[in-house]
């Protein structure tokens, strides 16, 4: 078994240890009415060159049709995130909740779509065998973490959304665009995390 569990894990709390202020959020586009609680999951694969599991919606869903996602959704009553998390991942993705190396949960995102979304990082082994949901997932895909947590590899963009400039960042890898809240929360995480500390573990098995 590789290190790269305990050293994405002390960068992880390195990186919590600390405020960040003007992290993403889209809590100025939040109404009065009380959000639903979500939970996502950002399943690092330990490989030599860690990569991130991530899923494309249907594009016939009602919400958010087409988009890249996490694996997640909604927390059932009486549920924490990490509990909702490895759920969602088992109903999505058949991604068996025993195998995932919880690390913890990070910053609260709120959508102005009536979500607070927690993010949760693991540690999932390589080249599990995972069957997508029809319902839930088109495809599934992953892309290197070295990459997605590289903030010059995404494209900032401007958009008026409800009255007011929204920020969002893009990225289009190998054919599937990457942007809002999944952007998001990965720009985030790339504020938290040093990204050296987790490349030196690969570099060095």
């Amino acid at each position: 078994m590789s290190d790269l569990f305990d050293r994405l894990s002390a960068a992880f709390a390195q990186g919590h240890a600390r405020a960040i202020p003007d992290l993403l959020n889209d809590a100025q586009f939040v109404g009065d009415e009380a959000q639903t609680p979500a939970a996502v999951l950002v399943a690092v694969t330990d490989r030599d060159e860690p990569t991130v599991i991530l899923t494309q919606r249907p594009r016939g869903m009602r919400s958010h049709p087409g988009q890249v996602a996490f694996p997640g959704g909604k927390c059932d009553p009486g549920e924490d995130a990490v509990t909702a998390a490895l759920r969602e991942a088992e109903e999505e993705l058949a991604l068996p909740r025993e195998v995932v190396r919880v690390i913890g949960t990070s910053d609260l995102y709120q959508t102005g779509t009536g979500f607070d979304v927690t993010p949760v990082l693991a540690v999932v082994p390589p080249d599990l065998p995972l069957t997508p949901n029809p319902a839930e997932v088109e495809a599934w895909f992953e892309a290197p973490l070295s990459l997605l947590l590289d903030l010059a590899s995404w494209d900032h963009n401007e958009v008026m959304w409800r009255g007011a400039m929204r920020e969002y960042l893009e990225m289009d890898y190998e054919g599937f665009r990457i942007w809002g809240v999944t952007a998001a929360i990965l720009s985030n995480l790339a504020r938290r995390i040093d990204l050296a500390v987790v490349l030196d573990t690969t570099q060095q098995r």
